[in-house]
């Protein structure tokens, strides 16, 4: 990449490319710097910088091709700013800014095109959720989740629910799970995931089961876990060969899940890829160098780019890499 990030996000535009936004490149150096990965030439290129410096954000495409960016962190202050990408033009614009500060929240793009906001930190961890209405243009408050948490991960299920697991609590890792429904606008608590976790990651499989990985508590974890949206629980499946944290978990053409990096004791380059059919892990080529908070996404011809993050815990890297 052009700039070394870690916190950054990638989004998938439906031209192919992919939009990197933002992130630190060190202490107390946030970006307000874009570029985009053209799959086609294997190059990057410098877009139009965001017009606030941001870390520890989201990125949403919505449903007219446009992206956009919400809270995060910039210098060292919790922001509540948004703003829109337009890929045709490739410039960015500031649009109504959120109700609440937050950074390490979570984003899910709703069936009726509404982008659903939820938890993360201000002075404290927060249960408030909010709605962006691309339309209207307007942020609304929706139901509060039962729990405040931060960190947590959020994902969208088949039903059109969405389901938010685990994440920091003020302080605690917490084990509990919610869903959200969109024609209600409540937060329900069902099961518990068996292990508390954050840092940890969250795959739909094909059957609309959905697969959680590792994460951190108190040490980095192996555990996995699955989730039947059509029975409301939890089973155990197997463990990963390697405990790890802030990792990645992309699911591939074939259905098969492939796990990148992460941290245990220190960065990690080992992969692991699951599948869904015997549930087992199966250990994967090494990465070319070892990361942590990097990021990951499926591309349209099926490969797999991971870019950025950390080698160690203060070094942002430019690596990209495909699998």
């Amino acid at each position: 990449m052009n700039n070394a990030r870690v916190n950054h996000t990638n989004t998938l535009l439906p031209t192919g490319e992919i939009l990197i936004t933002g992130g630190s490149s060190s202490t107390n150096n946030d970006l307000s710097s874009s570029e985009l990965y053209n799959p086609s030439t294997g190059t990057w290129n410098l877009t139009s910088n965001m017009n606030r410096i941001r870390q520890q954000h989201t990125a949403s495409l919505l449903n007219d091709g446009t992206v956009l960016v919400t809270g995060g962190t910039a210098n060292n202050n919790t922001i509540n700013t948004a703003e829109l990408y337009y890929p045709t033009y490739r410039i960015w614009s500031l649009v109504r800014s959120m109700n609440h500060a937050r950074r390490n929240h979570r984003e899910n793009v709703l069936a009726n095109g509404k982008v659903l906001i939820s938890g993360g930190w201000s002075s404290s961890s927060l249960n408030t959720v909010e709605l962006y209405d691309p339309i209207e243009g307007n942020w609304s408050f929706t139901g509060s989740m039962n729990t405040p948490r931060e960190s947590h991960v959020s994902i969208s299920l088949s039903n059109g629910k969405v389901l938010v697991t685990g994440g920091l609590a003020n302080g605690f890792i917490t084990n509990s799970v919610e869903l959200y429904d969109p024609t209600t606008g409540i937060w329900t608590y069902i099961s518990s995931m068996f292990s508390p976790r954050m840092g940890h990651r969250a795959s739909r499989l094909d059957d609309g089961t959905v697969l959680i990985t590792g994460g951190f508590n108190g040490f980095a974890l192996n555990t996995a876990e699955i989730y039947d949206p059509s029975t409301g629980y939890w089973s155990r499946t197997s463990n990963m060969n390697i405990a790890r944290s802030q990792h990645t978990s992309s699911v591939l053409n074939d259905g098969r899940v492939l796990v990148t990096g992460g941290i245990d004791t220190s960065a990690l380059q080992t992969t692991e890829l699951y599948d869904p059919l015997t549930r087992t892990w199966t250990i994967s080529e090494n990465l070319n160098k070892p990361k942590f908070f990097h990021k990951a996404t499926v591309l349209q011809n099926g490969r797999v780019l991971i870019n950025g993050g950390l080698s160690t815990i203060s070094i942002a890297v430019t690596d990209a890499e495909l699998y």
